[in-house]
């Protein structure tokens, strides 16, 4: 589970004692609500399922797939499916061969979600092997499911235009520059990003 409200808030008021304007800020808008997903292949097969279209679209697909497997499916249930049974769920043909990648290695006993590297970056490494799963999607996974208290999405626009706002600079960072941003928040820029998010969606007045 990810980051609770508990530790949530203890992380940023340790960013707001370090960083002024951190602190001015959660003092303005207060600490934002925890983002928690379960650990385990069901969620980053809802992550595949949702890439490129709307919420409710990937709703949608996800309560057909689940009527078809069942709640308590395994991977090898998603396998044994055939690609016209997964396509009337509203799967394409890429985003089966994402789910499969994804199904296949766990099935290898290549993948366990249970044992995930300490080290973020290797755990980063570990999940971008299942095609369809970039590092964006990666660092969201071990924030969000594993609570990952140092992970930062620098690849995230809305995370990038925050930081923009928050360091009052002139140019939205790209990706590399805003992981170079982030590291004055380390060891504790898990919480940062999604202040970050709780920051950009409340604009000053």
């Amino acid at each position: 589970m990810g980051l609770t409200a508990e530790i949530l808030n203890r992380e940023l008021d340790a960013l707001g004692a370090k960083d002024a304007r951190v602190g001015e800020e959660l003092a303005r808008i207060g600490y934002p609500e925890p983002r928690l997903r379960d650990r385990g292949y069901k969620t980053l097969l809802r992550t595949i399922v949702g890439q490129q279209v709307s919420v409710a679209a990937a709703a949608s697909m996800w309560n057909k797939l689940v009527a078809e497997v069942g709640e308590e499916f395994t991977p090898a249930c998603l396998l044994e499916r055939d690609f016209d049974t997964l396509r009337a769920c509203g799967l394409s043909r890429q985003k089966q061969g994402y789910a499969r990648s994804l199904c296949e290695l766990i099935e290898a006993g290549e993948l366990d979600f249970d044992a995930m590297p300490a080290d973020d970056e290797e755990a980063i490494a570990e999940l971008t092997r299942i095609k369809g799963i970039g590092r964006w999607s990666a660092e969201i996974y071990l924030l969000f499911a594993e609570g990952r208290t140092d992970i930062w999405p620098a690849g995230d626009l809305a995370v990038q235009e925050g930081v923009k706002r928050l360091l009052e600079i002139d140019e939205r960072p790209n990706e590399k520059e805003c992981r170079a941003l982030g590291e004055r928040w380390s060891p504790h820029r898990g919480a940062m990003a999604i202040f970050t998010w709780h920051f950009y969606a409340n604009p000053a007045l």
